[in-house]
C-alpha cells in the first residue's frame, strides 16, 4: 500500500522530465510572452522564414514531448522555417525557465495561450505534436480546429503508454493525467498526418498506428523503419519534413 501511495503522490515526476533552466535565446528567434487563462506567464520562441525563403503565410505551433526544453527543438524550427513557415516553439509551465508545474490541465491552458497568440496573426495554423505533445495538440484541435495536424509518435492514451513504461505499476488506477488521444482524434476533421518509427521503445508503434486508424481526417501515415523514439530522424529527418510538405500542399489547396 505504501508503494501505491508513494507512486500516486509522485506520479507526475514519472511523467514529466522538464529542463527547468532558461535557455539562451536561439539565433533567429524572437522571444514572445504568453499568458495562460490561469495567469501563468510563459516565454516561447517564434521563428520567421530566413531571408531568401518565400513566406508561405502558414504558422506552425510546436507542442513538445515530456522532456527537455525548447532549446532541443531548434533543429526542428530550422527545418520548418526553411519551408517558409513561421514557427512557435512552446515550452509548457515548468519547462525552459517558465514558472509552475506541468499537469494535463496546465498544458491545455498553455496550448490555448499559444494558439491565441498565433491566431492573432490571421494565418492558417498547423499543430505539430511530439509524443506527449501529440496528446496536447489533439485536445487543442478539438477546442480550436487547426488548418492541419501532425502527430509524431503519438500514444493512444497516457495509461497505455504508462503500462508500457511501468508494467509493474497499476497505472490505470493511479493516473491523474489521462491525455486521451485515440478517443479524441476522431473528432478532428482537419487533415491529419501521423509519423512514427518502427523501433520506438517509448511509445509502442502499434499505439501510433491505432491513433492513425482512428483519425477523422487522416491524410497520411509516415512510418520510419528502424527509428526509435528520440532518434534524430524523427526530429527533423527527411521523412518527417516530407510529411510536413505533404500536409502543407493539402492545406494550401484549401486556402
Amino acid at each position: 500500500m505504501l508503494i501505491l501511495i508513494t507512486a500516486w503522490a509522485a506520479q507526475r515526476k514519472l511523467i514529466y522530465f522538464p529542463d527547468r533552466t532558461l535557455p539562451p535565446l536561439a539565433a533567429g528567434a524572437r522571444a514572445v510572452t504568453l499568458r495562460a487563462a490561469d495567469g501563468t506567464t510563459l516565454t516561447a520562441w517564434q521563428f520567421a522564414p530566413p531571408a531568401g525563403i518565400p513566406d508561405r503565410d502558414v504558422s506552425v505551433l510546436v507542442m513538445p514531448g515530456n522532456a527537455g526544453s525548447r532549446a532541443g527543438r531548434i533543429p526542428l524550427a530550422t527545418a520548418l522555417t526553411s519551408l517558409g513557415l513561421t514557427v512557435l516553439l512552446l515550452d509548457y509551465r515548468g519547462y525552459g525557465g517558465n514558472p509552475g508545474s506541468p499537469s494535463e490541465q496546465g498544458l491545455a491552458l498553455d496550448a490555448d495561450a499559444a494558439h491565441a497568440h498565433l491566431a492573432g496573426n490571421g494565418r492558417p495554423i498547423v499543430y505539430y505534436g511530439e509524443s506527449l505533445g501529440a496528446a496536447v495538440a489533439t485536445a487543442l484541435a478539438v477546442r480550436h480546429p487547426p488548418a492541419g495536424l501532425l502527430l509524431r509518435s503519438p500514444f493512444t492514451d497516457l495509461a497505455a503508454a504508462g503500462r508500457a513504461a511501468y508494467p509493474f505499476l497499476p497505472v490505470g488506477t493511479l493516473l491523474r493525467d489521462r491525455f486521451p488521444v485515440k478517443s479524441l482524434i476522431s473528432q478532428v476533421t482537419a487533415p491529419t498526418v501521423v509519423v512514427y518509427g518502427t523501433a520506438d521503445q517509448v511509445v509502442p508503434p502499434e499505439q501510433s498506428r491505432a491513433v492513425a486508424d482512428a483519425a477523422g481526417g487522416l491524410a497520411q501515415v509516415t512510418v520510419v523503419d528502424g527509428a526509435d523514439h528520440d532518434d534524430r530522424v524523427l526530429l527533423d529527418g527527411s521523412a518527417l519534413i516530407a510529411a510536413v510538405e505533404m500536409l502543407l500542399a493539402r492545406i494550401e489547396r484549401q486556402f
